[in-house]
């Protein structure tokens, strides 16, 4: 594929990644407001979202894909050193407030924060779909192929239902 071609496709990919770069942007100029993971992660999403722009002015500007290829080499990992320090940041940030909870409540740790419902229907996915493939499996050498076909829709339907009917609960 011609290097304007991908060019264009970076450029039109960053255009769009604002939805995820502007508030990366706010949440850098809030300053001290926010906690430092916060400001690392979004260090990290702009320095990502910097690094296809890069690309996207390198890959015409340059003759060959090595300007090109070297810049997103750098910047990939330069984002993967900031959200791994950000993680590493958070679980500080973490552990210090429950030291800061457990010293006001007297010792009793601070009640537990319900599961949120995207966890609950990633978990009914996985297992329903795991137990489509699997009914697929073993039903596939019987040499049924309605059942073979109709099971494994049918336990797949059956999970999105379930799944869709936990994440978002009634109120």
């Amino acid at each position: 594929m011609a290097h304007p071609v991908l060019a264009l496709g970076a450029a039109l990919l960053t255009a769009a990644g604002c939805v995820w770069y502007l508030p990366a942007l706010a949440e850098l100029r809030a300053g001290a407001d926010r906690p430092d993971s916060r400001r690392d992660r979004a260090a990290a999403c702009l320095t990502g979202w910097g690094t296809l722009a890069g690309v996207a002015v390198l890959l015409p500007a340059a003759g060959s894909w090595w300007p090109a290829a070297g810049a997103a080499e750098a910047g990939s990992l330069l984002t993967a050193a900031l959200l791994v320090r950000a993680a590493v940041r958070r679980r500080r940030e973490r552990r210090e407030t429950v030291r800061a909870w457990t010293a006001l409540t007297r010792g009793r740790p601070p009640a537990r924060p319900p599961r949120h419902p995207r966890y609950r229907c990633a978990a009914l996915l996985g297992t329903g779909l795991a137990a489509s493939a699997g009914a697929a499996l073993a039903l596939a050498g019987t040499g049924r192929p309605g059942a073979a076909c109709l099971v494994p829709a049918a336990l797949t339907g059956l999970t999105l239902l379930l799944a869709a009917g936990r994440a978002h609960p009634a109120r």
